[in-house]
């Protein structure tokens, strides 16, 4: 780690090739800026991104990167940090992919509890694909499949992520630039798996859930009385559903990282030359 890094040494000479205003700029920023203040460094960092427009970020990004399949990036990162306790593990990825097809995943990396980093970009749209609904667009979202609405209500992440058992919850605003870096940046000091929610608006694709909803909407928990250690106040905000928060809405400050739980501090991914002993009695028994 240094002391040396700046934000944008985490750029890499990639452009981005998402439409101009997306949000997923200013998570991407928020999270490289979150990187270099906790003291990481490209070379100690390993990105790992699943499917969508989000899915991209690996490639725009300066480090060690993964771009995993649909709904599996959490699994690949928790991989990646078992294997290598010494690097800083974030794993980036949409509503689509993180609330879906990797709903699953996800639930189990919360209550797993691995030393990461999770940042969602969640724009309650599937962006990628042209505009079809995600498991977080609203009850009455209208799009091409959806022309009389989704006729479900929304997945509510927060509630998915306390009711698994998480220890760092946090939502985030992708406009607000500062406010955002210091959110990761917290999720990456939780010892644990942090894991950041961010309203991170679709500017082609979603005309409802746009930037001036959400700056009219937001409510700042820093400016309100809340406790983000009273798990029991968490809960009361997160399922009343009602407002759009944003900051830390729970958080374990005694929490575990399962690795250190476990005692898997060894470097695995430094494989000695030859086989190991007996390999090949093992291989025999088998075959």
């Amino acid at each position: 780690m240094s002391s040396d890094v700046r934000f944008t040494d985490f750029k890499s000479d990639k452009q981005p090739t998402w439409c101009p205003g997306c949000g997923d700029f200013g998570t991407m920023n928020g999270m490289m800026k979150a990187l270099a203040e906790t003291g990481n460094d490209p070379d100690n960092t390993f990105v790992v991104a699943g499917i969508g427009c989000s899915g991209k970020i690996g490639t725009y990004m300066h480090s060690y990167a993964l771009h995993g399949v649909h709904g599996r990036a959490l699994p690949l990162g928790i991989g990646v940090k078992l294997a290598n306790p010494d690097l800083e593990v974030m794993v980036a990825g949409g509503d689509g992919d993180g609330f879906s097809i990797g709903a699953g995943h996800f639930i189990h990396a919360v209550r797993r509890n691995v030393d990461m980093t999770y940042v969602v970009m969640d724009n309650r749209i599937y962006g990628l694909t042209k505009g079809q609904a995600s498991p977080t667009s609203r009850e009455d979202f209208e799009t091409s499949t959806t022309p009389e609405g989704t006729n479900m209500p929304p997945v509510n992440p927060q509630a998915l992520a306390l009711a698994s058992g998480g220890t760092f919850i946090a939502q985030s605003f992708s406009s607000d630039s500062q406010r955002h870096a210091d959110l990761v940046r917290q999720a990456i000091e939780h010892d644990g798996f942090g894991f950041v929610n961010v309203y991170s608006p679709c500017v082609t694709f979603n005309d409802v859930d746009t930037y001036d909803y959400f700056r009219d909407a937001i409510v700042n928990l820093d400016e309100t009385d809340h406790d983000p250690t009273d798990r029991e106040e968490a809960k009361e905000k997160i399922l009343a559903g009602d407002k759009e928060y944003i900051g830390v809405l729970y958080q374990d400050e005694r929490s575990t990282p399962w690795e250190v739980q476990e005692g898997l501090d060894e470097n695995m991914a430094e494989i000695p030359d030859g086989a190991p002993e007996d390999a090949m009695d093992l291989v025999r028994e088998f075959y």
